[in-house]
């Protein structure tokens, strides 16, 4: 969202994924806190931090702690169904996410009603997208998975990442261009055909960038790795975004598939959960 928003927001834009908040967060600060479930242990602590520093606070959740202390602070929120596994739920967290944004002044007028739009864009592209993603499963199948995409879609590629994690259970990682190619694109040396790279390109991807992914992508092939190309599609940026990761959501949920593996089961999370309630 904080890529989207880049070019267009009034002040600066932080994601912010740790237990604790940056130096700079003071009563002149808006924090959002995106929680699902309401009870994410990093995010409540964050979210205690804010509060004691004074910070302005709006919150999304479906419940549990994140929403007792909206309620008894007085914060906005706003709340989205409960229940699900989180990732199934990103529609409704990003479309909030645009609403506050644009509510506190952050983002441009209209800039939700963008968003609101493309529910039409994506149903009108649905049959294409699966046979897109059904193209991409069955060239990547039983490979590692390297995700690149130009900087400015990075969120686009961890979000690829995080569905392969979870609903398909794999290992993979991503990067993104120009950075990869100071360090990683060394590494390719140990490149080799187990190795399948995903390259997630966009028309608002930087015209150097899209040279450098021309140019390295011959790298990977010369290693023996097979390189699977994907243009998004869509008649703006925000159309372009949602179709990668409606995309990506659906070969997660295939390559689940083909390896008949259940893509809903998040055994290690809840084992982790688990122990770390014992402290």
């Amino acid at each position: 969202m904080s890529q989207l928003i880049l070019e267009a927001a009034n002040v600066p834009v932080v994601v912010n994924n740790d237990y604790r908040l940056p130096g700079f967060v003071s009563r002149a600060t808006l924090v959002i806190i995106s929680s699902y479930s309401g009870n994410t242990e990093e995010t409540v602590s964050a979210m205690k931090e804010a509060i004691s520093k004074g910070a302005m606070v709006a919150c999304i959740s479906s419940g549990g702690e994140v929403t007792e202390l909206a309620e008894a602070n007085g914060f906005d929120i706003v709340r989205i169904p409960g229940g699900n596994p989180p990732r199934s739920q990103f529609g409704y967290s990003s479309i909030s996410l645009a609403r506050v944004l644009e509510a506190y002044g952050i983002a441009p007028e209209g800039f939700f009603n963008r968003f609101e739009a493309m529910g039409a864009f994506l149903s009108s592209s649905n049959d294409a997208i699966q046979k897109e993603a059904k193209r991409i499963t069955d060239a990547a199948l039983g490979k590692q998975i390297i995700l690149y995409s130009e900087v400015n879609n990075e969120g686009v590629a961890i979000r690829w990442r995080q569905q392969l994690n979870e609903n398909s259970k794999l290992l993979c990682w991503h990067h993104v261009y120009p950075e990869m190619n100071h360090n990683e694109l060394v590494g390719w040396e140990s490149g080799n055909g187990d190795i399948a790279a995903i390259l997630l390109r966009s028309e608002d991807d930087f015209s150097r960038s899209v040279k450098r992914m021309d140019i390295t992508k011959e790298i990977y092939k010369s290693k023996g790795a097979r390189v699977i190309e994907v243009d998004a599609k869509g008649a703006t940026k925000e159309e372009r975004g949602i179709y990668l990761v409606n995309l990506g959501d659906w070969v997660s949920l295939l390559y689940a598939e083909a390896e008949n593996t259940d893509p809903v089961i998040i055994t290690n999370i809840d084992f982790l959960k688990n122990e770390l309630s014992k402290f």
